[in-house]
């Protein structure tokens, strides 16, 4: 699934053909993603002027000139691409459609905007602008690790006492909001502590010095455009590229990144999801 990197990656790519442009007509072409899409979607879009394109946690909010927000969650295998959009002297010319493009919207100046999703387990939702924090999906959402509320004493107060194993504390996204296996499998090896410890049981000195950690993680992993694994796409079809600076996560068996480390990345399973670490570093 996209994590923070990859969904803000995205929300940068919409910026200059969205931002500011009308939306002049959305084709909706089927009733629901993993839940139902929102009744008269596309009349209610229809028209609107785009105010400005926001992200909470994994999720992207288009804010609309008629007080309502569209709501956009990627799912596992949900893609945006754009065509149309002039860049430079060259024009990308609108691809036929393919099977799984199940939202199309046409913008001001000749943009289109795709939703692909062949596994449909992306969403889509209109809420009121004023109250979209509000929204099922992201009223109970931790801090944003890259804002100011997410800082030392906050992840030192919010993990204090907890049984939880740290990797799924930080997966926690009432704890903080957008980690996602991968990021938190990369932020616990450079921080050296095992996946497996209890969250509580690590001293607070070395629970500050995750937040640092995450906002350096997420800062390298966005400005190389996100990881893409499977599905995952920038918005002009290219690859992500920080799958080729993972240290530890998808590499179990190879030696440890840590020069002079002796040690081998190891798998585990955790709640159902991959664990990748180095049992000699993370301690």
């Amino acid at each position: 699934m996209p994590e923070l990197p990859e969904v803000e990656t995205v929300r940068r790519g919409l910026l200059p053909v969205m931002e500011g442009h009308v939306l002049l007509a959305a084709d909706v072409r089927r009733p629901d993603l993993r839940f139902p899409l929102p009744e008269r979607m596309a009349e209610r879009l229809a028209g609107a002027r785009v105010l400005g394109l926001r992200r909470r946690s994994k999720y992207i909010l288009v804010d609309l000139s008629t007080g309502e927000t569209l709501l956009v969650h990627l799912g596992m295998s949900g893609r945006i691409l754009i065509s149309g959009n002039m860049v430079g002297e060259f024009h990308h010319a609108h691809p036929a459609p393919a099977k799984h493009d199940h939202v199309v919207f046409d913008m001001e100046g000749g943009a289109r905007v795709t939703f692909n999703d062949a596994r449909r387990f992306g969403a889509m939702d209109l809420m009121p602008t004023e109250t979209a924090e509000a929204h099922w999906l992201l009223r109970d959402l931790g801090p944003e690790p890259l804002g100011n509320s997410f800082d030392e004493p906050y992840l030192v107060a919010r993990l204090k006492g907890r049984a939880t194993p740290i990797k799924a504390a930080l997966l926690d996204q009432r704890v903080v909001a957008g980690l996602g296996n991968i990021y938190v499998s990369e932020i616990l090896y450079r921080a050296g502590i095992d996946p497996r410890r209890a969250a509580g049981r690590i001293s607070a000195e070395r629970i500050a010095a995750l937040v640092p950690l995450t906002r350096t993680v997420l800062g390298e992993a966005i400005e190389a455009g996100g990881s893409s694994l499977k599905d995952y796409r920038q918005t002009d079809g290219e690859l992500g590229y920080f799958q080729h600076s993972f240290r530890v996560y998808d590499r179990a068996g190879q030696p440890c990144a840590t020069p002079g480390c002796t040690g081998q990345v190891q798998r585990i399973v955790q709640s159902g999801r991959s664990s990748f670490f180095c049992p000699v570093c993370q301690r």
